[in-house]
């Protein structure tokens, strides 16, 4: 018995990927007011320009209106309309390295040079960025184990994945024998990986046949 196999390729779209400079975003992540990066990241509410909190605050202290596009916060108590914007803060930590090191050592300096107690936020925060510095220098070993292990599930993720991330075709299955029954469907989609002998396999059991060589693709 002969099938004809008929195939029809299906083009993977292709993910497009982009390297920006930080210099090419430093305008939306610094502030106005000192031009230096966000720290503490306040917004206006009204505008939601952002800015730092301690140069908003000196800001709003003689003028109620937005120092990027001049609106009017509220005639007479502006700093009730600010809020602290943890997700910008985030941003810029995450875009600048070294920042949010440098900031926690400033803060834990001035605190100690004023002889006050360290608050448990600036504290937690040292602790944790003092831990990543050392295990970034010493932890050559674990960062290699966590390689591994990430890899490890990257292979198992794609090997779950049945090959749905490879480039696709559509394949029609016809039986040019009246002896046998044709499929249900003969249109089916795979993987472009796929051989003659996979599509064998898949005829023979879809067709309840005893051997897969009892047939020929063309």
């Amino acid at each position: 018995m002969y099938w004809l196999i008929r195939v029809f390729f299906l083009q993977k779209p292709k993910m497009l990927t982009r390297k920006i400079k930080l210099w090419d975003i430093n305008a939306h992540i610094t502030c106005r007011l000192c031009s230096g990066y966000l720290i503490d990241a306040t917004t206006v509410t009204e505008c939601l320009h952002t800015f730092c909190r301690s140069c908003l605050v000196k800001y709003l202290e003689e003028n109620n209106t937005c120092p990027t596009c001049r609106i009017v916060i509220h005639q007479s108590h502006p700093l009730q309309y600010i809020g602290h914007d943890r997700t910008m803060q985030d941003i810029v930590y995450k875009l600048v390295p070294g920042l949010q090191e440098a900031e926690m050592r400033k803060q834990r300096e001035f605190y100690h040079k004023l002889g006050l107690e360290v608050p448990g936020d600036v504290k937690g925060e040292t602790c944790s960025a003092k831990q990543h510095l050392d295990s970034h220098r010493n932890g050559e070993t674990k960062a290699d184990d966590s390689s591994n292990k990430e890899a490890a599930e990257e292979k198992q993720e794609e090997d779950g994945d049945y090959h749905r991330s490879d480039e696709q075709v559509s394949i029609c299955l016809e039986c040019n024998s009246s002896k046998l029954r044709g499929l249900k469907r003969k249109w089916i989609r795979c993987s472009a990986q796929a051989t003659v002998l996979h599509l064998k396999k898949f005829i023979a059991k879809k067709l309840n046949l005893s051997s897969f060589n009892e047939m020929e693709l063309l």
